[in-house]
């Protein structure tokens, strides 16, 4: 809720195009931002399978050749983690409450950032990608990882509704969609009722949107 001190910031002048792949839960974290924030945007989707994420047009906007990438007028962004900020400060009514400009509650906030550039992304993230594409890797080390997270997280969740506290941040949009679509990199949550309660927290927030269901896994 947009607190009463909170200067009304404009949107943006003309839908923000979100270039992604409707799978990746790097991708989603973005597009549920967006929603989340209500601002307009488009959805452009990046034929990964035939390399076009690794054609000069798109290494253009993003020289690492991922997505998503965000183009917001005259301002391009690659960095899922980056975007976010981005939105943050630019379009959110209520920007301390998604990334607080207190110290240690920033500091925390940049933790579980971290955490969905390591832990996550090499662990239930790590083991959707080999069961979705039937690569020929063990999934046992990723799967191990996530566990190990998802210990981690339920004894946070045991003492707060959300990663850092009472309220929803930068930290539970960024970990959600990979967390939630774990099962099907036959990552079960069956153990986990405080982060399955948390997901439910997520899942209930306004404007919220799910990211596509693979039959892969445990979710299939």
């Amino acid at each position: 809720m947009t607190s009463p001190n909170t200067i009304t910031k404009p949107g943006p002048a003309k839908p923000i195009r979100l270039y992604r792949l409707a799978i990746s839960g790097h991708s989603h974290r973005v597009e549920l931002f967006m929603s989340l924030l209500g601002v307009p945007f488009e959805l452009v989707n990046v034929d990964v399978m035939s390399g076009a994420h690794k054609k000069p047009d798109f290494l253009a906007m993003n020289p690492f050749g991922q997505v998503p990438v965000i183009e917001d007028g005259d301002v391009t962004l690659a960095d899922s983690n980056a975007i976010l900020v981005y939105l943050t400060r630019r379009y959110a009514q209520d920007a301390e409450q998604w990334l607080p400009g207190d110290p240690v509650a920033a500091a925390h906030v940049q933790r579980w950032l971290s955490v969905a550039a390591g832990p996550l992304a090499f662990g239930p993230a790590a083991a959707r990608v080999i069961q979705l594409f039937k690569k020929p890797d063990s999934p046992d080390d990723a799967m191990a990882r996530a566990h190990a997270l998802f210990k981690v997280m339920e004894q946070q969740l045991a003492v707060s509704k959300f990663l850092t506290g009472d309220s929803a941040t930068l930290a539970d949009i960024a970990n959600y969609s990979y967390v939630a679509h774990a099962p099907e990199g036959n990552v079960s949550l069956d153990g986990y009722p405080h982060v399955r309660a948390w997901l439910a927290r997520v899942e209930a927030l306004p404007r919220f949107v799910p990211m596509v269901k693979s039959p892969v896994g445990l979710a299939a």
